[in-house]
């Protein structure tokens, strides 16, 4: 079962702007990496020439000598002419190749590092760039593997399509030139003939096998996708004892992973095969050739020699040539795939001419807002509220009524205006910040006005410091200390062996959900941004440090414009205003206080943690 199920794994579906794209096109958006080192590369390509120049020269050489060696027994010019002059100058032929070839590879070298550099750090830069959508909807272990791949495929093909391809098509036609010019047009016709099939063959057959390479990168990447997941949800795995599960469908992955290679390795055989039956042919017509010409007394024996050596230089680039295109279609295969990441649409782009945010005063409206993640399913309908400038608002309701949503719309991470894929279908409205549309702001300034405590904090798998200096890169180690007080986290760090240089895990997994959410407090305390967000910043707590960090979350938020989303009321009750929300409308609004006196839906929702609160608190009389 488990190999049928492997066998019949569907292969995930190709991007169509990946599949419309040509070799061409790839070609093309590599050369402005190339651009900034054009004399690097010219000048190696002058070191390219002077080598196949002097390697072409070397059977020429040798023909002269073979034939110098021609000589009767006791003749002085042997000893005059071989040894002085031809050795002397077969010798230095033969060092001037492997010079000019690692010269160039020297000249060469901080091209090809240089514009892999650039394009890694671009795509890296354009992932942060895209939306929040695209980065929920991606696999981590697949993304990095295309990343990985399509870098390293840019080194081979700049190395290859430059270094490799230029100087065969060189060497062919000064050998072409030489055969033509000393001897009669059969022996270019025989070698023409057989680089055309050898060509022909070598084309045709990769363009054949090249689905099966991408099958192979496809499964690939599935195989580790399902694999990197399996890891980062380790716990999650263990708790429901899924560890033979896991297994089994990473096996499947690598059995069709399996099946792939197999593939690709018996065309590639077949490939090699045809190619060596094509070079042996034309080898044997040239010799046969060649050989009755000695025969006849129309060629030296040194003709001879050079012919064979001249065929034993075209076989090597020739049989090389064959890995070359297999190896540079491969490479495309790999960099269209990274290219296809720089490509990705950016949902949510800076306007033209936006001018950075200018905070005056900090008053926030939510102007009738309409928004949806997929049209088939809206999720706020007409949201208007606003948040007086060092106000404090708190939206509270149910799960799933549109709370954390107005949080991601107030950063930006998606556009109101803009529905899913770009269109606009599902949403609408407007967002400002003293009367600023966020559309018509930079990103970048935006957020840098604004500090979020997320309910569900990830923290980077390094130190406690680095994580709560990440609010404010660069700040000093007292200020990061006088944060983590301000969240009433110092004293932890302090007790543990390293302090503050104490490792927090993959996702800060080390630390507990309080530890976790504390860290998160402390560097939003470190950026002290005008503008504050706080979802659910204390869920993760027990009653009393609750308490102790709602009293220091009320001294960060004076003066300043609040946003708190709760779902537990009583961490609310001093808002300015309170917002509830049900299925993504406004159901009733005001201070906590007036809200108990309606006796509607907050007033519900009050009592009913309350009594949950009476019923959780310990018991003090006998059991």
């Amino acid at each position: 079962m488990r190999r049928h199920a492997a066998t019949t794994l569907p292969l995930p579906a190709e991007d169509t702007r990946t599949a419309a794209r040509t070799d061409w096109h790839t070609l093309k958006r590599l050369l402005p990496y190339l651009w900034p080192w054009r004399w690097r590369v010219a000048l190696a390509l002058a070191f390219l020439l002077l080598a196949k120049g002097a390697n072409v020269g070397v059977p020429v050489l040798l023909k002269y000598l073979v034939d110098a060696l021609d000589l009767k027994p006791g003749d002085p010019r042997a000893l005059l002419v071989v040894p002085v002059g031809l050795l002397l100058a077969y010798a230095g032929l033969r060092l001037a190749t492997s010079l000019f070839t690692e010269l160039r590879e020297l000249v060469f070298a901080k091209v090809s590092f240089g514009a892999s550099k650039l394009i890694a750090l671009q795509v890296f830069q354009h992932l942060h760039s895209l939306s929040l959508r695209f980065h929920l909807e991606r696999q981590t272990g697949g993304l990095t593997r295309d990343i990985e791949r399509g870098t390293r495929a840019l080194q081979s093909l700049v190395s290859y399509s430059l270094y490799t391809i230029l100087p065969t098509l060189v060497e062919v036609m000064l050998v072409l030139t030489v055969l033509g010019v000393k001897f009669d047009a059969g022996y270019v016709w025989i070698t023409l003939t057989a680089l055309a099939v050898y060509i022909v063959f070598t084309v045709s057959v990769t363009e054949w096998r090249t689905r099966y390479r991408r099958e192979m990168n496809e499964f690939d990447s599935r195989a580790n996708s399902r694999a990197i997941d399996a890891l980062l949800n380790y716990e999650t795995v263990k708790y429901f004892n899924n560890e033979a599960f896991e297994a089994r469908r990473y096996d499947e992955g690598l059995e069709a992973f399996r099946r792939a290679q197999v593939k690709s390795q018996t065309t590639l055989s077949l490939l090699n095969t045809g190619q060596q039956l094509v070079i042996a042919t034309s080898l044997v017509a040239m010799l046969w050739r060649a050989t009755e010409g000695v025969v006849a007394g129309r060629l030296t024996l040194g003709d001879l020699v050079m012919i064979n050596a001249f065929l034993i230089q075209l076989y090597i680039p020739l049989n090389f040539l064959g890995v070359l295109y297999r190896e540079v279609k491969q490479s495309l295969t790999d960099l269209d795939k990274m290219f296809g990441l720089l490509e990705r649409h950016r949902e949510v782009d800076d306007a033209p001419g936006a001018k950075p945010l200018v905070v005056r005063e900090g008053t926030v409206r939510f102007d009738d807002v309409h928004f949806a993640y997929e049209a088939a399913r809206p999720i706020l309908h007409g949201i208007s509220f606003e948040i007086p400038a060092g106000r404090t608002v708190a939206v509270v309701g149910p799960s799933g009524a549109g709370k954390s949503t107005l949080a991601r719309l107030l950063y930006r991470f998606y556009d109101v205006g803009k529905g899913p894929g770009g269109t606009g279908g599902g949403t609408g409205g407007g967002i400002t910040i003293d009367g600023q549309d966020l559309r018509s702001v930079t990103q970048a300034s935006l957020r840098a006005a604004i500090g979020i405590v997320p309910q569900d904090t990830v923290l980077f798998n390094d130190t406690v410091q680095y994580n709560i200096a990440y609010g404010r890169p660069g700040c000093s180690r007292d200020e990061v200390e006088a944060a983590a007080k301000a969240a009433h986290i110092h004293d932890f760090i302090a007790a543990t062996p390293k302090g503050y240089e104490t490792m927090v895990g993959e996702r800060g997994l080390k630390l507990s959900g309080g530890e976790k959410q504390r860290v998160a407090i402390a560097r939003t305390l470190l950026k002290n941004p005008p503008i504050l967000i706080f979802d659910e910043a204390t869920s993760a707590l027990d009653s009393a440090n609750e308490r102790a960090i709602q009293a220091e979350l009320r001294s960060a938020a004076a003066g300043k414009t609040a946003l708190v989303i709760a779902h537990r009321l009583s961490t609310v009750v001093d808002a300015h205003e309170i917002v509830v929300l049900e299925a993504g409308r406004v159901a009733e609004r005001g201070s906590h206080a007036q809200l108990l006196a309606l006796e509607g839906r907050y007033a519900q929702m009050w009592r009913l943690q309350q009594a949950g609160e009476d019923e959780s608190a310990p018991t003090t009389g006998p059991v």
